[in-house]
């Protein structure tokens, strides 16, 4: 749901006494942002009075730098000379703006579970195999969940993202209303993190919404979720697959995985009754395997009947699929609230284990034998 990398002279400190020196600036990969950025569209300036000036010249702006200086310390001045060097981004309101197209399952199941994206996940397990092992042991997730992740997020470390995190936060906290309060608490959270992890906050690049490094971490998700996972003394989202290993691994356990049980599994429908039962909504599974099967669905492989669950129906490009997923499918929809996103991750998991282990001498992972024996595919 990253990678804030660790940059150059800080204009962001602490006014307490003893503020702690920023670390080298790393390089910034020039990725392109996702696929549902606008990168090229342009769109009015929402405040035309303000195009073209910095952001410190804002009185709105300035409002929120008296605000960040009184309750949590900062210098003022460092605040005026970060935002004196940056700007609102017109396009960031544009891709903001328009509609997400809606794609059905079959198109959207293309863009993530690809051959591109599964060689590349079994790449990356291999040249992160201690880390992700040493991750599914702390914290309980299977490493092709949190592969997966990262795959469908930034292709491993390859998109994560252009723009100025700085300039997309405050862009989106001053000059788009909707959804200005939650941006701009973000924006807050960014400001803590950038000082407490010595980061130039001018530096980080991401997304157009402000999300970081290999793992896409809002402000937020990195205060709460971001762990030093190789001991280094930082949180390093971007350049250190071990830290965002360790996070993302993180975030699912604390938002509910459940480690040994099945994520999904296909399944029969029959009868007049199911129809009701299809989740349009993403909530924790309810129904109990046994109540669905006695309402004519039916799952396609082994699964306890006193198992949660909720009836999916993926449109494909033929038929319908119908799938059964369980608790720790809902934990997915916790790291991007979609339900096709959930599944997306889900199979390209299941197809990056797959070829992982035919890779490995043809041997299953001890974890990937138990979820094979549960009759996920």
């Amino acid at each position: 749901m990253k990678s804030l990398y660790l940059f150059g002279i800080a204009l962001l400190l602490s006014a307490c006494a003893s503020p702690t020196p920023l670390r080298p600036s790393p390089d910034i990969p020039a990725a392109s942002s996702p696929p549902t950025a606008a990168d090229a569209a342009t769109a009015p300036d929402p405040s035309p009075a303000n195009a073209g000036k910095p952001l410190a010249s804002r009185a709105d702006v300035q409002a929120f730098m008296r605000e960040m200086a009184a309750q949590h310390r900062f210098s003022a001045a460092q605040l005026q000379a970060a935002f004196s060097r940056a700007y609102a981004r017109p396009d960031i309101i544009a891709a903001m703006s328009r509609p997400a197209e809606a794609k059905p399952w079959y198109d959207y199941r293309t863009i993530f579970v690809n051959p591109k994206r599964i060689q590349g996940g079994v790449e990356f397990w291999r040249a992160n195999a201690a880390a992700l092992a040493q991750a599914e042991q702390v914290y309980g997730v299977p490493p092709e969940i949190v592969v997966a992740i990262i795959g469908v997020e930034t292709q491993y470390g390859g998109n994560m993202g252009k723009y100025r995190v700085l300039e997309a936060l405050s862009t989106l906290a001053f000059d788009y209303p909707r959804r200005a309060a939650y941006f701009r608490k973000e924006l807050e959270n960014y400001l803590l993190l950038a000082r407490a992890e010595g980061i130039d906050p001018l530096a980080p690049r991401g997304s157009y919404a402000g999300a970081m490094g290999l793992g896409q971490f809002m402000p937020s998700s990195f205060q709460s979720f971001a762990v030093d996972f190789d001991g280094d003394g930082r949180r390093d989202l971007w350049r250190n697959p071990r830290d965002a290993i360790g996070s993302v691994a993180h975030y699912f356990q604390k938002n509910g995985w459940r480690s040994g049980q099945p994520v999904a599994v296909p399944a029969s429908v029959s009868g007049a009754a199911w129809p009701a039962l299809v989740s349009r909504q993403i909530n924790p599974p309810q129904s109990s395997v046994a109540r669905l099967r006695s309402q004519g669905i039916v799952p396609e492989a082994p699964v306890s009947d006193a198992q949660a669950a909720m009836l999916l129906e993926l449109q494909g490009r033929d038929h319908s699929e119908y799938w059964l997923g369980f608790d720790n499918f809902y934990a997915i929809t916790r790291y991007n609230r979609s339900l096709l996103y959930a599944m997306a991750v889900y199979q390209l998991s299941q197809e990056i284990r797959e070829r992982y282990a035919r890779s490995s001498a043809g041997a299953l992972p001890e974890h990937s034998t138990r979820i094979a024996h549960m009759g996920i595919h």
